[in-house]
């Protein structure tokens, strides 16, 4: 066996409806072997990783394997060695019939990366047939007027070897009369020709029988024999002859049977029975030939179909026989045209699917196009879909690669089918498809997407622990394990916040729980970040802001500040006997720690000792006088009041006061009632050193304000010792509605208890007499008569 490296043919330029690109450039060297027909199967007919120069199991690595057109395995490739061995049994006739030499094209493909490799396979003929005469015995009539010389053709043998193994000669038994001639034809192939040697004489043997042995050149040598029958007949001196030696005609192959093919003529110059002339098909017959002759007219006619990729030649010998036996022949050489009657065929090679979305440029299939038709008939477009995101480019000799035009989206479209179609250049055009699914797999590329862009979730305070209070909803375009979400609460920048004891998330499903029970007096609102992420690989996250507002709930009463109830005194009001109706006796100040209409108060009148001497109003608490007062009404009064605020259900504090009534400021605090009218003037002189202590106290006390103020200019922002203390002080001083209980110009000190921090309140009283108060502006100022307190304005 021997080994030899030829040029391919030059790729056929292919019209593609797409724009195409080369893979890359395909080796142009073909390898090519030889080996003899009827080789027993397992035959090892190369190695192909060494005349490839490919490591040992490169191939089986590169998953290489051989495809001839049809996929017919012929040959097999043993991947991990690199053997080619013979997979059955060939026969080079079955296989290439009359055509020399006999080559069968085969590729070896390698993926990854792809790569062709053209391997032909010359089968070389052995002498495995013997000659073949068309009938077992043949019939010659010949006049006894022939003389020596005359040549009578005789039917060649067939043999379906070739070169030196097809018939070199023919030889004929032992006889006194003939002997045989061997002639070449211009294929090559041998015939006979009978030469008479001596005269016959019909009537000193009226018939002859002779062998004729036809001899190939094989080793051994084979032969066929035929039996010739010389029938001698009278004299006939005119043989018949042909107006054409060599008609020539061209017949289409789909032609219609019984379609006439041509009409040959021959003359005979004999009259009578020797001129009349008989056609027939001299070699082959009809069992070879798809033709039949009319004896008497020399039409030629289609017997069966023709198929022009099985031959696209014929050649047929016509013999003219007159009545006396002479004979002469012509050549009839048809040519079948080609029609266009062959679909593509289409081998798909290798298919890749699913295929990894965002990968770059891929392979996704690989695939052989073959069209048995020649010419333009044979000439192939292949072309896909313009609207898919796929290739198509030639790389060696009618294959194609199918590759992806970039990255694929999953999200977009998991799923293409591809219709690869396949026409020819005929006409008509013939069109083959064959459609291919290829699938996209999914690759983590897309983060988890919240529903919204910030969450607000209300909870109403004094809930119960372990409340679901919303659910934190995201979404994954991916699949499988790319768009399965786990939540999680993230850490907060604010290191006050004990988010950990405050919300628990579900992690499979988002759903936010409250662990303990929120006071909206402690914690009207928090947020706080809770993260998504996918279980991808790389995991993929994303966060979202949840702000949670506590909800108020009517879970405070309303608290008195003014007047302090747990006071050790009570406070008492001063009223003048002189008093117009309306006059401002004093104010209820409360206020409520929630908030909304759970913090909008309302003030009521329950009892009193005088009714109808005093109301008090709704919405602020200020209780004046509803008449004038006269003689009869008691100089102390006891009044009962109700704060209530509008929450549902409603709370309520109630509120005393102590109400004295006085001719004018100068009379003594707190007169007994009971005095009597003898101590006047003894309570004359108490008022008087009462007013000058008072007018005393208040010097001091605006010497020691202004003091205050100065202080607290100098510290600016930072109130110091001057300041208030922090502490639990409530801040709903004034209600939503703008009527709140501190709305009015009207200063009133607030004391705190020694312990100033704890924000609690000590007692609570004007400061100077109401009616040197009327004018006074909204402000708070700091009271000189007592540490830790305060004038609300």
């Amino acid at each position: 066996m021997e080994t030899a490296r030829v040029k391919t043919p030059q790729q056929r330029q292919v019209v593609f409806l797409t724009i195409l690109l080369l893979l890359g450039e395909a080796g142009t060297e073909a390898i090519r072997y030889s080996m003899p027909e009827e080789t027993e199967s397992g035959y090892l007919v190369a190695n192909l990783a060494k005349d490839l120069g490919l490591k040992v199991g490169e191939l089986a690595t590169r998953g290489a394997r051989i495809h001839h057109r049809g996929n017919k395995e012929l040959l097999q490739l043993d991947a991990e060695d690199g053997n080619l061995l013979l997979k059955e049994k060939l026969d080079r006739e079955d296989l290439c019939g009359a055509t020399e030499p006999c080559v069968l094209h085969f590729q070896l493909i390698l993926k990854n990366p792809v790569q062709f490799f053209q391997t032909d396979l010359q089968l070389t003929d052995i002498n495995d047939h013997s000659p073949e005469f068309p009938h077992r015995e043949m019939l010659l009539t010949i006049p006894e007027s022939a003389q020596p010389g005359t040549v009578f053709p005789l039917k060649a043998a067939q043999d379906p070897d070739i070169g030196s193994n097809a018939v070199q000669n023919y030889t004929v038994s032992l006889n006194l009369h003939f002997h045989v001639v061997t002639h070449s034809r211009a294929d090559g192939r041998k015939y006979p020709e009978l030469v008479l040697d001596r005269a016959l004489d019909r009537e000193e043997q009226p018939e002859l029988t002779l062998t004729l042995t036809a001899v190939d050149g094989g080793s051994p040598r084979r032969s066929g024999t035929t039996t010739v029958h010389v029938e001698v007949v009278d004299i006939n001196d005119n043989a018949p002859q042909f107006v054409q030696s060599l008609y020539e005609v061209q017949v289409p192959e789909n032609s219609p049977l019984d379609a006439l093919v041509l009409t040959v003529s021959a003359r005979d110059l004999d009259v009578g029975p020797y001129g009349n002339v008989a056609y027939s098909l001299f070699q082959g017959g009809e069992v070879s030939q798809p033709f039949v002759i009319d004896q008497v007219t020399g039409e030629i006619h289609l017997s069966r179909e023709l198929d022009f990729e099985v031959t696209n030649r014929y050649n047929i010998e016509i013999a003219a026989t007159d009545g006396g036996g002479l004979s002469s022949k012509c050549t009839v050489a048809v040519h079948l045209l080609d029609v266009n009657d062959n679909a593509p065929e289409l081998t798909i090679s290798t298919l890749t699917s699913p295929i990894p979305e965002n990968s770059p440029e891929t392979v996704v299939a690989v695939f052989s196009v073959f069209d048995l038709d020649s010419g333009d008939n044979g000439r192939m477009v292949c072309s896909i879909q313009n609207d898919l995101p796929f290739l198509l480019k030639s790389t060696f000799e009618n294959y194609y690669t199918l590759v992806t035009e970039g990255p694929l989206d999953r999200e977009s479209k998991s799923e293409y089918n591809i219709t690869i179609t396949v026409s020819d250049m005929g006409t008509p055009r013939l069109t083959t498809q064959h459609t291919i699914t290829v699938q996209v797999s999914d690759v983590n590329d897309n983060t988890p997407a919240f529903t919204q862009s910030s969450y607000t979730l209300f909870v109403q305070e004094n809930n119960s622990p372990a409340l679901h209070i919303g659910t934190i909803s995201a979404t994954d375009s991916d699949s499988g394990s790319n768009a399965h979400i786990t939540y999680s609460l993230l850490p907060t920048h604010d290191l006050k916040l004990p988010l950990s004891s405050l919300i628990s998330i579900n992690a499979d499903n988002g759903q936010l729980f409250a662990l303990r029970a929120l006071d909206y007096e402690a914690l009207q609102s928090f947020e706080f970040l809770v993260g998504a992420t996918d279980q991808g690989s790389p995991a993929l996250s994303s966060q979202v802001l949840v702000r949670v507002l506590v909800l108020d709930a009517n879970d405070n009463a309303p608290f008195v500040l003014y007047p302090l109830q747990n006071a050790s005194a009570p406070c008492t009001e001063l009223l003048p006997r002189a008093a117009e109706p309306g006059y401002l006796v004093t104010k209820v100040v409360a206020v409520d720690r929630d908030s909304g209409q759970n913090a909008w108060l309302s003030f009521q009148l329950l009892k009193a000792t005088e009714p109808g001497l005093f109301s008090v109003w709704a919405h602020n608490g200020e209780v004046r006088t509803s008449r004038l007062l006269s003689e009869r009404d008691a100089p102390k009064h006891r009044l009962l009041l109700l704060v209530k605020d509008n929450g549902d259900p409603p709370r309520s504090a109630s509120v005393t006061l102590h109400v004295l009534l006085v001719d004018g400021f100068s009379q003594p605090y707190l007169p007994l009632p009971e005095m009597s009218p003898d101590n006047e003037d003894l309570l004359t002189l108490y008022l008087v050193i009462a007013l000058a202590s008072v007018s005393s106290l208040f010097l001091l006390t605006v010497l020691l304000f202004v003091g205050m103020r100065l202080c607290r200019r100098a510290r600016a922002a930072s109130l110091g010792g001057c300041s208030a203390p922090e502490g639990h002080f409530p801040g709903h001083l004034v209600d939503i509605s703008g009527t709140g209980t501190l709305s009015q110009s009207y200063q009133y000190e607030v004391c705190l208890t020694g312990d100033s921090g704890t924000g609690e309140f000590k007692f609570l009283k004007p400061m100077v007499s109401n009616l040197l108060l009327q004018d006074a502006g909204r402000e708070v100022k700091e009271s000189p008569h007592c540490r830790d307190s305060f004038v609300f304005n």
